[in-house]
């Protein structure tokens, strides 16, 4: 049985204080600029982040983490410079596309591109060969700063195994809930940057802090970056797919509530 509307909204609201209190700041995203972080967002699909962070490494290597030097380089430079990404001719020919949209829609700045209301840019991004939304998100928020929540696997899973929505559900249902329940949170993420937190022992958590980790944002879009980062800190440390460890997770507890 599923939870009703007002209690779903306030669980999650309580998922996300209970896991910045476990975990503290995530540091997301771990970048230098908002192209790095672009990049970033499309390589990633369907890889480790390990893998991602290696290629990342080879493009920084040539210089070639700017729109300029991506539309300079020819596509088989691309395919070599990002190979340990994987999916390597795909993802190429994308960065291709995001590359050749900023030029026609926006002149070559990321800067205007970023400037457009947050729905009409979505749209526009989700129109581009192989931006879904989870790709769109991520640009959205952690390299333009608007105000949305990224959905992923791990947020899926929770919310299916906490019985709040099936995993299944679409995908703005997800995002557009967990965005109602932690659009007020603004002042409870400033009461608790002051609270001294006590996290867990995860030293592979948190990313290092990085300009664009530091960039300046809204307060709404500073808990919406927090909120999915502390989502795949736990998804990655317990709330595993198959066995996952109930008992030592943060959000543990919460299991037993009617």
């Amino acid at each position: 049985m599923r939870a009703s509307s007002d209690f779903r909204l306030r669980q999650l609201k309580a998922y996300y204080r209970a896991l910045y209190a476990a975990f503290g700041p995530q540091h997301w995203w771990p970048g230098r600029t908002p192209m790095e972080v672009i990049v970033g967002a499309y390589l990633t699909q369907n890889t480790s982040w390990n893998n991602v962070d290696l290629a990342l490494r080879r493009l920084r290597k040539r210089r070639a983490l700017t729109l300029k030097a991506i539309r300079k380089m020819s596509v088989a430079e691309l395919e070599d410079a990002i190979r340990p990404a994987g999916y390597f001719r795909e993802k190429a020919a994308r960065l291709k596309t995001f590359v050749e949209f900023v030029d026609q829609h926006f002149g070559g700045s990321l800067k205007r591109m970023f400037a457009e209301p947050t729905e009409k840019l979505r749209q526009q991004l989700l129109d581009l060969n192989g931006v879904g939304p989870e790709t769109a998100e991520s640009i959205l928020l952690y390299a333009g700063q608007h105000p949305v929540f990224v959905v992923d696997a791990y947020a899926r899973r929770i919310v299916d195994r906490h019985k709040i929505l099936p995993g299944s559900a679409p995908y703005d249902e997800i995002r557009q809930l967990f965005e109602r329940a932690l659009a007020n949170e603004v002042q409870g993420f400033s009461a608790m940057q002051r609270r001294k937190i006590s996290r867990l022992l995860l030293p592979d958590t948190a990313h290092a802090p990085s300009p664009m980790s530091r960039a300046q944002r809204s307060a709404t879009s500073q808990v919406f970056n927090e909120a999915h980062a502390l989502v795949v800190a736990v998804g990655k440390h317990y709330c595993f797919k198959s066995s996952p460890d109930c008992h030592n997770c943060p959000l543990g507890r919460f299991l037993t509530k009617p």
